[in-house]
């Protein structure tokens, strides 16, 4: 396992070089966005109309941010749970995204969109929301201002911690690992 510092917009070369398990602090421009905004993409993507941003080699975070105390950027984020993208998060792959920010395992359809288009999702880790929260440097919403806390926001970050967890090979970190443990656990025979 590896340690990258990467930056947006995201290339296949890069891309190719993680590996479940590695490490990335990735700086640039990040969207995030919720289930609302991601049905609403799709639904565009789906009657061949043109998305409100373009996330052609961009990573899509899955969080929404809580209440914008005064002087910060943006309130507390937290990743939500990655699976709930699933039913879009391969549509938005097959037309450009490179990665995929949130909480937690993805299913079968999402390891092999990742490796079909050259893609990525990491795992946030929902317990370090302060450190997240500190690596955002900007924040403004982009579209769908009326959907509130589920708006698409652009986010400037920097070194924002996270695991590779599904890679471009088609790889899972979390099946591995539980796979792993099974086995350790199975009685001598």
């Amino acid at each position: 396992m590896a340690t990258f510092h990467l930056k947006t917009p995201l290339a296949n070369e890069a891309l190719k070089q993680l590996h479940v398990g590695d490490e990335v602090f990735l700086s640039g421009t990040i969207y995030m966005a919720r289930d609302a905004a991601h049905k609403r993409f799709v639904d565009l993507l789906t009657a061949g109309k043109p998305l409100p941003v373009d996330l052609t080699g961009q990573v899509v975070f899955y969080a929404g941010p809580g209440p914008t105390k005064p002087g910060d950027v943006i309130g507390v984020v937290a990743p939500t749970s990655a699976y709930r993208m699933d039913p879009y998060a391969t549509v938005l792959f097959d037309h450009g995204v490179k990665g995929a920010i949130g909480k937690g395992n993805r299913g079968a359809a999402i390891r092999a969109s990742c490796a079909a288009n050259t893609a990525v999702c990491f795992s946030a880790i929902g317990g370090i929301s302060a450190t997240l929260f500190a690596c955002i440097k900007s924040a403004k919403v982009v579209a769908y201002e009326d959907l509130k806390t589920e708006a698409v926001q652009e986010l400037e970050i920097e070194d924002f911690p996270l695991l590779v967890t599904n890679d471009s090979c088609g790889r899972d970190f979390y099946a591995e690992q539980v796979a792993k443990y099974r086995e350790l656990l199975q009685p001598p025979v």
